[in-house]
């Protein structure tokens, strides 16, 4: 028998998504005089205030929920803003794994990920050594990696795991801390929104691509 059609079969997917090892252009998905990727957007509050914030960048957001990433890539498209912004149905490890060419990202922005907490989870963490090896070889020198969350203990993490990064230096507010008090971008994910209304710390860090 064959499968009933799903509700969001027609997500959106990089080209030639039956070819995972084919290559793809980032600047051919989105114009812009910089492109700005965003891992796990979810329901895209901080890719709309970004593209109001910096309508000069184009952005990307990877985002494995096939739901949520049509819905947000709809919104964009209907909002106008489509040409500049858009939002795929993707794994942003396997995904990044793809893009090229090398130095052609400004910024990734990587907001309150990895909620899973027991050690059979740990091979889901989203923040580790694929992810940062393909941040590095993607961005430009100069640019920028963000990551943020309310949880203590995985900002922690995510700084110790950075200290062993070549290509890396920290860009908090402090030499040589990559800790920053608060977000520069003049954008918040919803989560973020939250934690500050609800007056719970943020821990934010900043690392740049260095040459």
């Amino acid at each position: 028998m064959p499968r009933k059609p799903g509700p969001y079969d027609d997500c959106p997917r990089l080209p030639d998504a039956d070819r995972p090892e084919a290559p793809v252009d980032v600047r051919s998905l989105v114009s812009g005089a910089s492109i700005e990727i965003e891992i796990g957007p979810g329901r895209g509050g901080f890719m709309f205030e970004r593209a109001a914030a910096a309508p000069e960048a184009g952005l990307l957001g990877f985002e494995v929920r096939r739901k949520w990433a049509t819905i947000v890539d709809r919104r964009l498209g209907k909002a106008g803003l489509g040409g500049r912004a858009r939002v795929f149905a993707e794994d942003a490890k396997q995904a990044l794994l793809r893009l090229s060419p090398d130095g052609s990202v400004a910024r990734f922005y990587v907001h309150f990920p990895d909620p899973w907490w027991k050690k059979r989870h740990q091979k889901r963490l989203v923040m580790g050594d694929v992810l940062v090896d393909e941040m590095r070889r993607l961005l430009a020198i100069g640019g920028e990696l963000f990551v943020q969350s309310d949880v203590e203990e995985r900002v922690d993490q995510y700084e110790a795991l950075m200290k062993d990064q070549a290509g890396f230096e920290p860009a908090g507010d402090e030499p040589g801390s990559p800790r920053i008090a608060d977000n520069p971008y003049g954008a918040r994910s919803p989560r973020e929104h939250r934690a500050i209304a609800d007056g719970l710390p943020v821990y934010r860090l900043r690392y740049r691509r260095r040459g």
